[in-house]
């Protein structure tokens, strides 16, 4: 038997040979000394202090997923909003404190079924950002659609005065706000359903052969920079906040990264003692957040910023919006149609179609990144399947729900992963359930809604800011000293942001003679990841260059013959969900492209399931001790 005295995860070593070979922990020969607890001194950085499939204690497995429920709900939060501001609720405090409380309930149930029915990997799953591109290139070339009928507001004027009322604008434009979101639903329960056939099928396989670094990189690139302009309307209330609140985080989580701080902590082994955490790095984004919001709260208590509606510097007051706290529901459980009948829109549809492909390229590189982060094999053909078939199905969900976007794995709390050393499934099931509880309570959402502009701006600025610098770094695949690579990418990001600028600033210009035409073309020539991406595509498989040139070899997995080395910590077995014995043992269940092979299953490595599960078990018991 291989045994140990440490809650360290066991690390197989194998060259490709026939026999078990050296087994190490922590990097270390099996016959060093590792301590227990989980300090994070004296240890190697890429060993997991818990693996995939094993749970924490309760208690520290609450507090690992508030962290990661917490790491990305500024995520969440800015989607939700960007959202509310395309159907023209930019106002309706009460419209998007339901919907960031719907966000936040879908992104908890989508969670839950992606960390144990779909990929089976600890996988966050939020709103969606690739979604709100198209509906913010709609609302540009359509930059009246917002506008109340003046023959409407003399009526209701009238109305007020006779019934002795004030006016209220914002009810009178709840209509427009319900029809334009009804259009997203329909149109988004249709993108998901073509979403989840895409996993259900197997097509997946068939879009990568197609699609590499040199096509993602621009259409993935051009969504952060055309969210620049979304974020200058949150940030313009006052650029010094945003700027300080921007630069907190940064300072935080890049010019602190070196630091951690001193936490006390409690083991059975070691009982209460100090180690050493970088909170300060993981919580950066909401660190700031708070800073900016009690610099907004000093400054609203000494009338620093005028309480004057017409006034730019308004929504930088913290009470410029606290009446939504006293108005909203402590509880409110979303449901189907709750925003009405659900609508049909072809342009919209088809933002969602192209959003929905972006989507999906993005989620099969953080499945790789996560599997690696993890220390485990890389992800087989059926658990991408399967997990591409699941954010489809939660798409449909959204859709049905009114969240006016899909949902898709977050890259952030991968990166939390790796700092913190936790890759339990059980951390991202309470991720999951917090999230759920997070969207029932009613109050929850409405405090987050009243955060300042300013603020929210400058965590805006950061964040969509390493979301672009995180896809630029794709480019570590292609060959960049290829003239055929850099004038693919530079050709299509400059028409990605041409073209579209075109549509927005004539729009007239397009004429067909058919309205419904020029409004489809209007969509897919004004979205900028759409035309760009399909250049990059086009460009990419038409111009001759070998699939290392293009970064394909890479993404995948098409190694070099001569390694003949894999650390695994865990086996193909995390990826296969419970079926009954009769479903599994079927011959014909390989057929079926979501469910795993009969064959498939086995380590990736030398090591024999018998020992890997005698140290399982050895481990298992060590951590209940």
């Amino acid at each position: 038997m291989v045994s140990r005295d440490s809650t360290m995860p066991l690390v197989y070593d194998t060259n490709g040979q026939n026999g078990a070979k050296d087994v190490v922990f922590d990097g270390r020969p099996s016959g060093d000394k590792v301590d227990d607890g989980i300090t994070t001194e004296g240890k190697g950085e890429d060993v997991m202090i818990y693996n995939v499939s094993e749970s924490p204690p309760i208690y520290l497995t609450v507090f690992f997923g508030l962290q990661q429920a917490l790491l990305s709900l500024s995520g969440n939060l800015s989607v939700s909003l960007l959202v509310a501001e395309t159907v023209c609720a930019e106002n309706d405090e009460e419209f998007k404190a339901k919907l960031l409380g719907t966000t936040l309930f879908v992104s908890g149930i989508t969670t839950l079924l992606m960390t144990f029915v779909g990929m089976r990997l600890p996988l966050f799953q939020g709103a969606a950002p690739d979604y709100v591109i198209p509906l913010l290139a709609m609302a540009a070339i359509n930059k009246e659609r917002c506008e109340l009928d003046p023959a409407e507001i003399a009526l209701a004027r009238n109305e007020s005065l006779l019934q002795n009322t004030t006016l209220n604008l914002i009810a009178l434009n709840r209509p427009t706000v319900l029809h334009n979101t009804q259009l997203l639903q329909g149109s988004l329960i249709l993108a998901g359903g073509i979403h989840c056939l895409i996993g259900v099928t197997g097509l997946v396989g068939f879009l990568l052969k197609f699609v590499g670094p040199v096509t993602i990189v621009p259409a993935i690139f051009l969504i952060g920079i055309y969210l620049m302009k979304a974020t200058a309307k949150f940030a313009k209330a006052h650029w010094g906040i945003s700027f300080m609140t921007c630069a907190i985080s940064l300072i935080l989580a890049l010019y602190m990264s070196k630091i951690k701080l001193p936490v006390p902590v409690w083991t059975r082994k070691r009982k209460c003692h100090m180690t050493r955490y970088p909170y300060h790095q993981v919580f950066a984004i909401l660190i700031a957040i708070l800073i900016g919001w009690a610099v907004c709260g000093i400054m609203t208590a000494t009338d620093v910023i005028p309480n004057n509606k017409n006034d730019t510097r308004f929504y930088t007051r913290t009470d410029a919006r606290s009446y939504i706290i006293e108005t909203s529901s402590w509880f409110y459980f979303p449901y189907p149609g709750q925003f009405g009948p659900i609508d049909f829109s072809v342009s919209v549809f088809i933002g969602f179609m192209i959003a929905t492909f972006t989507s999906i390229l993005d989620s099969i590189g953080d499945y790789y990144a996560c599997a690696a982060m993890c220390r485990t094999p890389p992800p087989p053909a059926h658990a991408v399947n399967r997990g591409i078939a699941l954010e489809g199905f939660c798409s449909t969900l959204a859709g049905l729900l009114g969240c006016g976007h899909a949902t898709t794995t977050y890259g952030g709390n991968i990166g939390a992963i790796g700092v913190t050393r936790v890759s339990s499934r059980s951390v991202f099931f309470v991720c999951g359930v917090i999230y759920i509880i997070f969207g029932i309570i009613g109050k929850f959402s409405a405090v987050f809604i009243c955060i300042p502009y300013p603020v929210l701006g400058g965590a805006l600025i950061t964040m969509y800011g390493m979301f672009t610098g995180v896809v630029l770094s794709n480019l570590h695949a292609v060959d960049l000293s290829s003239s055929r690579n850099l004038a693919i990418i530079g050709t299509s990001i400059f028409t990605g942001l041409m073209v579209p600028y075109w549509i927005e600033q004539y729009p007239d210009e397009l004429a067909t003679g058919s309205d419904s035409a020029d409004e489809i073309l209007k969509i897919l020539l004004g979205n900028p990841n759409m035309f760009g991406g399909v250049l990059a595509c086009i460009l990419d498989n038409t111009v001759p260059g070998t699939i290392k040139e293009r970064g394909i070899a890479t993404w995948q997995n098409v190694e070099d013959p001569n390694s003949k080395q894999k650390v695994y910590v865990e086996g193909y077995d995390i990826y296969n969900p419970w079926l009954p014995k009769k479903i599994r043992d079927s011959r014909f269940i390989k057929y079926i492209p979501f469910l795993p092979n009969p064959g498939e299953g086995k380590l990736p490595h030398t090591l024999t399931d018998e020992i890997f599960k005698e140290n399982s078990e050895s481990y298992s018991s060590s951590t209940r001790m």
